[in-house]
């Protein structure tokens, strides 16, 4: 039995996390180290001194009483269950802990026994990582309104210049300029944007903290709207520039089909279905297949974008005698009787776009990639009904 006492109490002196006893008034009876190190007394300085020395407002003036309800109704607010509080140390100074509290029948009376876990480190944690996903934030929104505000500078610039040749070359270089800027200075910082939100969504998982998860998600957001605008301009550049040439060979267009609804449902908004279907006997084409999964992937955007949550996509593909035909129809929005003869046109955007983002480039690259493999491209659009974009191709 002795033998038995010892090993408790080695125990107890050796645990890491900290062991109070009090009685059924509150006053202590014993700390073991660890509780003693965390609040910053001797065990001179608490011994039979009642508990609530250790607690800071408004727990110091409520203990009396909980101690006395729990003896007179045996309500439960601690005992036997976690919580999380806050102690007060010998400087003054408080930390969170976790606290358990169990009831004992020792030696004809009761005590209580409270185990504690010091919480600081992990608090101090969690407000890190808080701290850094708004840096990451603010330095992605920094991000978005200068190129937002270059990209403005651009088409504003392009109108001016217009009326010459001249100025029409001073644009072209101008342009050229941005690009090439864009590709060096905004590619590698918004790489580390993500990997670096990817990483806080990664450390914050033990803490479950909503928003943490909440602001990384709009971090992400954000970055993927910049690397769309840029991707867009680049697509531009290589254009104009002479530097995209199809490279036809053939291919399963319903496989291809298939994987691009299964990538772009993923970036779909609540409840919107992409409803795939193939209509033909043949599924295999002779044309670009990078190009046609670019098209696809610009058009199923736009009619994302611009339809609702709850809504159906229709993506249809179609291999005729003498045909291949890709159809993307949506309910959303549509295009204004006004803008559809300027639809096609860089930079341009329909006046009931409102805030959603777009570069008004994504409709001339797919027109232009679609000429560059000998198809057309031609739609159908009621405003607030249904729109449809086709990609014709002669076998």
């Amino acid at each position: 039995m002795e033998e038995n006492s010892r090993l408790l109490k080695a125990i107890i002196e050796t645990a890491i996390d900290g062991i109070i006893t009090i009685d059924n008034r509150g006053n202590i009876e014993s700390l073991n180290p660890a509780a003693l190190r965390l609040f910053g007394y001797s065990i001179e300085d608490v011994s039979g001194k009642n508990i609530k020395m250790l607690m800071p407002e408004p727990d110091k003036s409520g203990h009396d009483g909980y101690i006395s309800r729990y003896q007179t109704t045996g309500e439960k607010r601690i005992i036997g269950k976690g919580r999380e509080v806050r102690g007060l140390r010998k400087d003054g100074t408080t930390f969170p802990f976790r606290l358990a509290v169990s009831e004992v029948e020792y030696e004809d009376r009761i005590i209580y026994t409270g185990f504690i876990h010091d919480l600081s480190k992990e608090k101090e944690a969690e407000e890190r990582l808080r701290e850094y996903a708004a840096e990451l934030e603010e330095l992605v929104e920094e991000r978005t309104r200068s190129l937002k505000k270059t990209v403005r500078a651009l088409s504003e610039a392009k109108e001016e210049v217009s009326l010459s040749l001249e100025k029409e070359k001073e644009l072209n270089q101008m342009k050229s300029r941005f690009v090439s800027m864009a590709s060096h200075e905004f590619r590698t910082p918004l790489s580390s944007v993500q990997l670096s939100s990817s990483l806080i969504e990664k450390y914050a998982l033990p803490f479950d903290n909503k928003n943490i998860t909440k602001h990384v998600g709009k971090i992400k957001n954000a970055v993927g709207n910049l690397t769309t605008i840029l991707n867009d301009f680049l697509s531009l550049e290589r254009l104009e520039a002479g530097k995209v040439e199809p490279n036809f060979k053939k291919f399963n267009l319903v496989k291809l089909a298939e994987e691009v609804t299964e990538e772009m449902q993923m970036i779909a908004k609540q409840n919107q279905n992409i409803i795939y279907q193939h209509t033909g006997l043949e599924s295999e084409v002779v044309l670009d297949p990078n190009l046609l999964k670019n098209c696809m992937f610009n058009l199923i955007s736009n009619a994302i974008k611009y339809s609702g949550e709850n809504t159906f996509i229709e993506f249809n593909t179609e291999i005729t005698a003498d045909q291949c035909m890709v159809v993307v129809k949506d309910n959303g929005i549509g295009i204004p009787q006004g803008d559809q003869k300027h639809l096609f046109q860089p930079f341009f955007r329909a006046n009931n776009t409102g805030n959603i983002p777009g570069t008004g480039l994504g409709l001339n690259i797919v027109l232009r990639y679609a000429s560059l493999m000998g198809g057309l491209l031609h739609f159908v659009s009621r405003v607030n009904k249904e729109t449809t974009f086709t990609l014709s191709f002669k076998k």
